[in-house]
């Protein structure tokens, strides 16, 4: 591909393409039931909707945005990409899940070339695969397989997230999570930067407050049985305890059994269950994908009735402020997204110094984080 979008091309990707998506979300008509339930002392479930097929999530205040990767790539080939062919794809927009994959933005490596954000944060929770991360700032990472990332887009960052491939035998899963969490009018304007969290600082829980043990929570933000998660980056809602922000994947063997615990703090909650689970929560049978917004103040159970699963569950106290989105840019009015256009045309968000739109890190499966102070740091 060519070294640089021109600007024009990438206020075109902002505009359409996979932003459009986030956009176009406020108008989706999502099939939604309130539950009449016959005890409500012990029911937790307010609602459950069935997610999309493809595509973004519904999230609550304070969250903007959820989407769930899970891609089969094909083996690889010695320059980190794809050993297949990839005719009959509409490159530099492919969300085809053609053969179980996609190629998103990417034109030789999977991913999402360069593109801005200002004004909320991005988590991207990886359980398989690899991502390389660059950015606007000269910081960089490479990052997957158990690690979590927290990017603070604050006053503006250009960053590009690449999916490389490494086995050349084996297909190459991608797994992860990448949710947005919406900064409070004070800090939209924060100095950008990022936290890595590597997965041997990532907490996970084995069991229940009742004894359960078929279970494992990973908790990326809040906590659970007094084990906290790593701390929140300064500037981010989840920074501040009485929002009680909580971020937890649940994994459920077959069989397996887990009740989340009550909350006073007037956070809202929501879990997400993937296509082809079978769950019992409460007294509700869930057979698909689905948000299941819950009544924080009461106990849920869960009972997985099938295979081995995970659940994503998403929880915060709402900030309550507008909300004015277009693209990657949120902010709370409109006069702030068209400054946001305009200072992104004037600057690029401190431009971008990385010599091609797609950068990749390498051939050695090396994980490391270096920030834009040039300090260098690796999982320990």
């Amino acid at each position: 591909m060519s070294s640089y979008y021109s600007r024009r091309h990438l206020l075109k990707i902002i505009a359409g393409g996979f932003f459009s998506m986030l956009t176009g979300l406020s108008g989706m008509v999502i099939n939604s039931k309130k539950l009449k339930n016959k005890d409500k002392s012990i029911n937790s479930i307010i609602s459950i909707t069935k997610l999309p097929e493809t595509g973004p999530w519904p999230t609550v205040d304070p969250f903007l945005f959820c989407v769930h990767h899970n891609d089969n790539y094909p083996l690889a080939k010695i320059d980190l990409s794809p050993n297949s062919s990839l005719s009959g794809r509409n490159m530099g927009n492919d969300f085809s899940n053609k053969d179980g994959w996609s190629m998103y933005h990417g034109e030789k490596i999977p991913g999402f070339p360069r593109h801005p954000h200002r004004g909320f944060e991005t988590l991207t929770v990886v359980s398989k695969g690899i991502i390389d991360h660059a950015d606007s700032l000269g910081a960089s990472a490479r990052y997957g397989d158990g690690d979590a990332q927290w990017l603070t887009a604050g006053d503006g960052i250009n960053h590009s997230e690449m999916f490389p491939l490494f086995d050349q035998k084996r297909n190459n899963k991608l797994d992860f999570f990448q949710i947005w969490l919406n900064l409070p009018s004070y800090n939209k304007r924060v100095e950008p930067n990022f936290e890595m969290y590597w997965k041997e600082d990532i907490p996970k829980v084995s069991g229940d407050m009742y004894g359960n043990k078929n279970s494992e929570v990973e908790i990326i933000a809040g906590d659970f049985l007094r084990v906290l998660a790593p701390v929140a980056p300064n500037n981010s809602w989840a920074n501040d305890k009485k929002n009680d922000v909580a971020v937890w994947i649940i994994r459920l063997d077959e069989n397996g059994e887990f009740s989340i615990p009550k909350t006073k703090s007037g956070a809202d909650r929501n879990l997400y269950t993937l296509k082809n689970s079978h769950l019992q929560i409460d007294d509700q049978k869930i057979f698909s994908g689905s948000m299941v917004s819950l009544n924080a103040s009461k106990i849920t159970s869960i009972k997985n009735l099938g295979k081995k699963t995970k659940l994503l569950m998403l929880q915060g106290v709402p900030i309550n402020e507008p909300i004015v989105k277009y693209g990657p840019f949120v902010m709370n009015t409109k006069s702030e997204i068209e400054q946001a256009f305009y200072d992104y045309k004037q600057t690029e968000f401190g431009g971008w110094k990385w010599g091609n739109s797609d950068p990749v890190h390498g051939l050695k499966k090396e994980k490391f984080a270096k920030l834009a102070n040039g300090r260098i740091i690796k999982p320990s």
